[in-house]
């Protein structure tokens, strides 16, 4: 595993959000790249959440977390991955809808978007079942179950 280096903004405190040696043990597997990097993973409120999904992809309301891949100028090589923005209050939410253990999904919201700074992406369904299955494997390796896996299909399996 290639070394990165995270770094924590907390803007709130709540129960569930996870200790930082847990964000930074999730990141450091998700991070693919053959050379160190630095990521900023930002935890937020939904007021914060909702006016970046706003801004920066013309959604209304908060989402669980939004990746930003950093873009250096042409002929700049700097080892930043980019930033992370994830939303607190909607993992914890998500988490209680979906009937997922809370450290589960909060895992799987910082994989999903140390993916995504890696160029990974789920528009096409070509590219969703690749980005899933690689989700699932680091996850897997964390000790955490399939993500895209509902109590139905565990029932009927």
């Amino acid at each position: 595993m290639s070394k990165l280096t995270v770094d924590l903004q907390r803007t709130l405190e709540a129960p569930g959000i996870p200790a930082d040696k847990d964000l930074e043990t999730w990141a450091a597997t998700a991070w693919l790249g053959e050379h160190p990097s630095e990521v900023t993973i930002r935890i937020v409120d939904t007021e914060e959440s909702a006016d970046l999904n706003s801004q920066y992809r013309g959604k209304n309301g908060p989402t669980n977390v939004l990746s930003f891949p950093f873009e250096a100028p042409a002929g700049i090589t700097v080892p930043l991955a980019g930033d992370l923005v994830i939303c607190a209050p909607v993992v914890e939410k998500e988490a209680a809808e979906q009937h997922k253990e809370l450290a589960a999904h909060w895992a799987h919201m910082v994989v999903h978007g140390m993916l995504h700074l890696q160029g990974y992406d789920h528009i096409e369904d070509d590219d969703a079942e690749v980005m899933e299955d690689l989700e699932i494997r680091l996850l897997a390796q964390l000790g955490y179950g399939n993500p895209y896996e509902t109590e139905e299909t565990e029932k009927d399996s």
